[in-house]
């Protein structure tokens, strides 16, 4: 008798420790992996404002960057440190001295933006995509300000970033294989604007990017876009290396 209440007592011992290490013997969590991305758009197109909203600093006290600023981006299983890049017109010709070591790219544009903005927007769009520091980095293009009347949908600005010769099958990137898909249901807009602009088929095929709209009325929205890109730049880091 005396033994099988020996023995209880020590599974009862073995247990409350198991549960004591369970409870209050925890290690830390294992940390999030970090990456380095660059953030470029013209002046205006509201980088600033939209990763320091992603920081939770207050709005009052945003100052568009002059030179360049980093800051550190959490996100639950990432952090995303972001080198934010002047967009001026005296600024925009040094972008590529700071491309080096950048892991992803993030690409604003105003969204309400006039036609000659527009047209600056994608030569710089169309430059970044074929620099040899970002050429095969995964890209997300954010159409910003689209809380604002004059904003082109996320569909015309697709549209006006394809080639005329995709118009016909409505060629669009699908999120889920960052490969290009036909979806004929969604040819909405005229022909022939679609030479214009961004023409992003013939740069943007086999590359990964997503094109996703934003304003800092939906903040949540922003955040499930770099969700998408922290997805490309974990399966980056699963590709077996490039010779």
């Amino acid at each position: 008798m005396s033994e099988c209440i020996q023995l209880s007592f020590a599974v009862c011992r073995i247990g409350i420790y198991t549960c004591f290490r369970a409870l209050c013997c925890k290690g830390p969590p294992p940390p999030r992996p970090e990456y380095d991305l660059v953030c470029i758009g013209l002046s205006g197109s509201g980088k600033t404002s939209l990763l320091s909203q992603l920081c939770s600093e207050s709005p009052e006290n945003i100052v568009s960057t002059t030179g360049f600023s980093i800051k550190a981006v959490p996100f639950q299983n990432a952090i995303l440190n972001v080198k934010e890049l002047g967009g001026a017109d005296n600024i925009r010709k040094y972008w590529s001295r700071y491309y080096q070591g950048s892991q992803g790219v993030i690409f604003v544009l105003d969204s309400a933006s006039s036609e000659d903005d527009l047209e600056t927007a994608r030569n710089e769009l169309h430059s970044a995509l074929q620099h040899p520091q970002l050429c095969t980095l995964p890209f997300l293009i954010l159409a910003n300000h689209q809380d604002k009347p004059a904003a082109r949908s996320v569909q015309e600005i697709l549209l006006q970033c394809l080639c005329e010769r995709c118009a016909s099958q409505s060629l669009v990137p699908s999120v889920d294989s960052q490969k290009w898909a036909i979806r004929q249901s969604e040819a909405h807009a005229d022909t022939s604007v679609i030479k214009k602009y961004f023409e992003l088929e013939p740069l943007a095929r086999g590359k990964r990017w997503i094109l996703k709209p934003c304003s800092l009325d939906d903040m949540e929205a922003v955040k499930d876009s770099f969700s998408l890109l922290i997805n490309l730049l974990e399966e980056r880091d699963f590709e077996p290396s490039r010779m």
